[in-house]
């Protein structure tokens, strides 16, 4: 699950639990997850490609700002 890559759906920042979909390999197919910054303070707008930092089961990510 680190290191999966998906787009925000529910607007990330502090203070907000946001939702993000996520590309899931082992079942593939593509899941939504509640989703807090894993950098504190980071702002993470609607459809903003992110890279899964930490996953907590059953369904919560922390996600940061994936480049390209």
């Amino acid at each position: 699950m680190v290191g999966a890559t998906g787009r925000v759906t529910g607007r990330i920042g502090p203070g907000l639990v946001g939702e993000v979909l996520v590309h899931v390999r082992e079942r593939q197919g593509t899941e939504a997850f509640l989703a807090y910054p894993a950098v504190p303070g980071e702002v993470l707008p609607l459809g903003t490609p992110v890279v899964v930092v930490e996953y907590q089961p059953p369904r919560t990510v922390y996600v940061a700002h994936a480049l390209g």
